[in-house]
Formats: C-alpha cells, structure tokens, sequence
C-alpha cells in the first residue's frame, strides 16, 4: 500500500499546483461585466499589472538589452542641394526582448501575440544623429508583443536629415546620405543595437521603393561601429548608407541639347563667306540666344556655396567659346574690308601666312574670295591694252611734230618763212587725258594687286582660326562626354 499512496500524494501535488496556478491567472487578470470573457483585456491586465516602463526591462541589471533595427526606404521626397538637406521617407522597424512582457499561452487562449500601447511599455531611445528637422511622421499609438517577450515596434518615418551633398557631377550625380541609429543616453553596457536581417538582404532590398521619381536608389549599405566621447562611457550605432542616383533624362533634354545644338550652329557659321557681314550678325545673334538661354536655365541649376557643378563651368567655357568665335570673325571682317585702302601686305606676314601656312596645313588657295577682283583686274587689263594702243599712236604723233617743230626752226635759220601748222591745238589736252588715264589705271591696279593679298591673307588665317577652334571643341566635348559616361556607368 505504500507505493500505491506515495503516487497517490504526487498526483494530488501537481494537480493543486495547476489549480493554484490558473487560480493566481484568473484572479490577477479578472474583469467584471462585460470584460468577464475577454481574453486580451485579461491578458491586457496581466501584462500591465505592477509593469514599470520606466526601468529597462531586464532581470540582471549586467545584461544588455539587444535591440534589433531594420530600414527600408519608401521614397526620396526632396533633395535640397542649397541647404545640404535630404528628405526621406522610410519604414523603420525595431525589435527587442522584454523581460517582463510575457505569459503563457495556454493560460490566455492560445494567444501568443498582443499590441499594447506604446505610452505603456518601455521604449529604447534610439535616435537619428543627422536629424535636423521634424518630419510629418503618421503617429503608430502600439507596438506588439509576443508571449516570449518579443517587443516589435514598427512605424513609418519622414527623415530630414543634413547631407553632404556633391553636385560636381550634376546632372550624373550620385550621392550617398547616412542615417545613424544610436542611443542618445545608454552605453553599450545598457543597449546594444545589430540588424534585424543579414547586410545582403539589406543592401539590395528594394521592393517598397517607389521609383518613379527623378531618383533612383541604388543600395542600401550598413555599419556597426562602437566608440566613445570621452573614452570612459562606450556607445554603440548602427550606419545606413543610402546610396542614390539621378536619373538625368529631364536635364539631358532641357540642359544639354540645346546647347549642343548652339554650338554646332556656332561651327556652321564659319562656312558662311568672310567677306561678308552676315556672319558677323549670325554669330552675334547665336550669343544673344545663348544668353538668354542661361537665364532660363539658371534656376534649373543647383545651387551651393562649396561648389559649382561641372555642367556650369561648361556653360560659362562655351559662352566664352562663342565670344572668341565672334572676336575672329570681326578681325577676320576687318582684315578683308575694303583691302584698296590698306596698305600692302608686310613681307613677314606674306611669307609666313601666304607661304608657309598653307604648305604646313594643306591650305588650298582660295579663287572664290578673289574672283569678283580679278575679274575686275582682266577688265582693267584690257582697258588699258586699249588705251595703250591709243597712247602708242598719240606719243608716234607727237614724235612727228617734234620733228616738224626741228624743221621750221631750221628753215627760221635759213630766213625762210615757217610752213603752216597742220596739226589741231587740242591734241596736246588729248595727250594730257589719256596720261592721266593710264596713271589712274596703274594705281587702281596696284590697289587690286594689295586687295587680293589681304583677302588671301583674311583666308588663310580664317581656315586656321577656324581649326584651331573646332579642335578646341570638339577636345572639350570629348572630355565632358567621357566624365559624363564614367560616371553614368559607375
């Protein structure tokens, strides 16, 4: 009979200890009225009664409470250059382990998860360190518990947050922006703080971004850092690194291509005649244009007191491009204007442009400048083969006089009377008039001659100016095209 009351008084034992157990249940979360039958405010109850959301809820004041974060961005709602300020918008999400928050589920229904206030639970104080502004954040009133102590609090945030921002690369920039999560009071010893998922799965999470914006996000990286301030107390802080990128479509088309398109008009410009002012108008109208494109667009561009970006200083070089383009055109204007009244070419400028420019450069000689000239010089030639005839005949004539006037001095000798003279007294003025026809066709002549070498010398330097230019050009394009991918494709 002894075996048979020692199993006896075992069984009686566990039996009294469940009843004292759900007794000691019932009686700390009982409710009265309508409340009798429900389990989560008797749960509710359970878990509020004698709780202290003041103390860190832990047993052994030497154990840290693990505090895991997680951070997922939802849109980029500003980036403001000027003010070095970003604006986001992110799904934060924290979880940690409370000592004191937990039950048993058998005795609640098989509830094993409830959302509390949370006013009515402990909080870690884990902060932002860039915040510089309160953002419109929707306030979540509950956080979650699960019946192993499991605290989840998950909420979303509108982060404004300072940032260096770099616009050098404008409009193919990428900028990376950090959020530090840390606790503002409690060291290390107190709050630890890790990730809720592995750095992989963080970094290339991108599934509730909304990218439609003008910016993309690219990654997500994290770091875990402990320091100190004054190397006694140690905190801990967890780094996100938002990494995003511009998408520069909008600024392709509304920056870049109108001023490309300038620019050729620019180069086309030059196959207008030098001779001409039309050119000079042409290029003074491009300039105009092109300022009056950079007001436009001058509230396009970010601005900051650290730095310009690379897409103005190459406005302002093309600017410049443009004016040293207009400045050749009036001194290749001036050059070939009105040549007959220059004088003629320096034997030092015939020799190195006329000479050895063309021969270095493969310069072809230009007819088409001079045409109009020698044509009036062929017409002139013949003229003057004409009226030379006519003077050869009137100097023949005026040898037969001299001759005649010999005679009728000697006969005057002799005392014989003079024959008379059969020649008109206006032959002399004739003779007079056609001397000084000739004189005026030999000078315009050489005016022709000085005319068609300064317009030969306004072409050779117009072909090299104009190289030297394009490959100016053509070296910066190259130049800002090459940075401009590199950094598209980085």
């Amino acid at each position: 009979m002894r075996p048979t009351s020692a199993w006896t008084t075992l069984l009686l034992f566990f039996v009294i200890q469940g009843t004292s157990r759900t007794c000691t249940a019932k009686k700390v979360g009982s409710s009265t009225g309508r409340f009798a039958n429900a389990t989560l405010v008797r749960l509710s109850e359970f878990l509020s009664a004698g709780y202290k959301k003041g103390v860190r809820p832990v047993k052994d004041w030497r154990t840290s409470t693990l505090v895991a974060i997680d951070l997922m961005v939802y849109s980029i709602l500003n980036v403001d250059e000027k003010n070095q300020v970003l604006t986001t918008y992110v799904w934060y999400r924290q979880s940690w382990t409370d000592e004191f928050l937990v039950w048993n589920p058998e005795d609640f229904d098989e509830v094993k998860q409830v959302s509390l206030p949370t006013a009515n639970v402990w909080v870690p104080d884990i902060l932002i360190n860039e915040f510089v502004d309160v953002g419109k954040s929707p306030d979540i009133p509950y956080v979650y518990v699960t019946h192993d102590g499991l605290v989840r609090n998950y909420k979303p945030i509108q982060v404004v947050t300072a940032c260096t921002l770099n616009i050098y690369n404008f409009p193919f920039d990428v900028q990376k922006c950090s959020l530090t999560f840390q606790s503002w009071l409690h060291t290390i010893d107190d709050i630890n703080i890790t990730l809720m998922r592995s750095p992989e799965e963080l970094r290339e999470d991108k599934s509730v971004f909304m990218n439609q914006g003008e910016w993309e996000l690219l990654h997500i990286l994290s770091n875990y850092k402990i320091f100190s301030v004054d190397d006694d107390d140690y905190y801990a802080e967890m780094k996100f690194h938002v990494v995003i990128r511009r998408r520069p479509l909008f600024y392709t088309v509304n920056l870049l291509l109108p001023s490309i398109f300038l620019m050729v008009m620019d180069i086309v410009g030059f196959y207008l005649p030098p001779d001409s002012g039309e050119r000079v108008s042409f290029k003074i109208t491009l300039l105009l244009g092109y300022s009056v494109f950079l007001i436009i667009v001058s509230d396009t561009l970010p601005a900051t007191a650290i730095g310009t970006p690379l897409i103005g200083v190459y406005f302002v070089v093309c600017m410049a491009l443009l004016v040293i383009s207009l400045t050749e055109t009036v001194l290749i204007v001036r050059l070939v204007h009105k040549q007959e009244l220059q004088p003629p070419v320096p034997h030092w400028l015939r020799y190195l442009v006329l000479e050895r420019a063309p021969a270095l450069f493969c310069i072809h000689k230009k007819h088409r400048l001079c045409s109009r000239l020698s044509s009036q010089g062929s017409d002139m030639d013949d003229y003057k083969d004409n009226n030379y005839g006519t003077v050869q005949c009137r100097l023949h004539h005026t040898c037969e006089l001299g001759r005649q006037h010999e005679r009728e001095a000697a006969l005057l000798g002799r005392g014989l009377p003079p024959p008379r003279d059969p020649s008109p007294p206006v032959v002399s003025n004739i003779l007079q008039e056609v001397t000084a026809i000739r004189n005026f066709l030999e000078k315009r002549d050489r005016g022709n001659e000085v005319a068609k070498e300064w317009l030969q010398v306004g072409y050779v330097l117009d072909v090299l100016l104009f190289r030297v230019y394009l490959v100016a050009v053509v070296a910066y394009s190259i130049t800002l095209g090459t940075l401009w991918s590199v950094w598209q494709v980085a």
